[in-house]
């Protein structure tokens, strides 16, 4: 039998926390089939991966199960027109995949997430597990793995040199309720789960409801901008009203830089 394609350099076959031994990619599959779980980047920087594979989990199940499996089987794998094959370094990496609090990143994730990172950067290995730089998602990379995966985009509103404004969350949630994919670009600092704040676009987060007020949706540009809000996203392996509480329309548009849409995959 061939070797195994994916073994942490820490945690060779037989260790107890081997992070891609079998019957732990399995459960994890089993968690992520039954809605259970859903991609958890964790420390690494690979939020624009968890994007593509928490929509995919959404949309095709079945497809993100047979991505997950041949990664583990064979190390590679090929969605549509993209193909996933990590180098050498993203199937053997280095650094501990455990801390104190436990898992810095599941197997599973790693194998999915890590492996389109690295199977689509050209300039930088991905393969240790605290490495930021070679993670970061630009918006024209994203929109590729959703094209080649067999989405289709059908609007794009990606501030580059500003953050939104009404009318980009009035379009924005406009596609939400017509049941198409918003992958939106926004500063993390906003999240209730970050300590501090940031203006910088730096993290990926998928919409899973309109941008609303008091429970009802931003549909008007006449609504005053210290309106409170919220929305309900997937970020970091989790679903809820992300935005810090008591914060502002205003707030929430200077933390916000657009979105990409995608009519789901069939």
């Amino acid at each position: 039998m061939p070797e195994r394609p994916f073994i942490a350099k820490e945690y060779p076959i037989g260790h107890k926390d081997d992070p891609f031994e079998k019957s732990k990619i399995e459960s994890q599959i089993q968690e992520r089939l039954s809605k259970r779980t859903y991609p958890d980047q964790n420390g690494a920087s690979l939020c624009g991966p968890a994007a593509f594979f928490y929509c995919l989990q959404m949309d095709r199940p079945d497809i993100y199960e047979q991505a997950a499996r041949e990664l583990w089987r064979y190390g590679k794998t090929k969605i549509g027109e993209l193909e996933i094959k990590p180098g050498d370094g993203c199937r053997h990496p280095k650094g501990s995949f455990c801390n104190q609090y436990g898992e810095r990143i599941s197997g599973l994730d790693w194998l999915t997430l890590a492996s389109l990172r690295d199977s689509e950067n050209t300039i930088m290995n991905y393969d240790e597990i605290s490495d930021q730089v070679a993670g970061i998602t630009m918006w024209e990379k994203l929109t590729e793995w959703f094209e080649k995966a067999g989405y289709e985009k059908v609007f794009d509103n990606i501030s580059v040199f500003s953050h939104s404004n009404v009318n980009d969350i009035i379009n924005l949630n406009q596609y939400i309720k017509k049941g198409y994919r918003v992958v939106s670009l926004i500063s993390a600092g906003m999240l209730d789960s970050i300590t501090g704040d940031t203006s910088m676009k730096n993290h990926w987060v998928v919409w899973e409801g309109e941008v609303s007020s008091k429970g009802i949706p931003i549909n008007s540009n006449e609504i005053n901008n210290d309106n409170m809000v919220n929305l309900n996203m997937f970020s970091w392996g989790k679903i809820y009203q992300q935005v810090k509480g008591g914060n502002n329309l205003n707030y929430f548009l200077k933390h916000t830089f657009g979105g990409l849409v995608f009519k789901p995959i069939k």
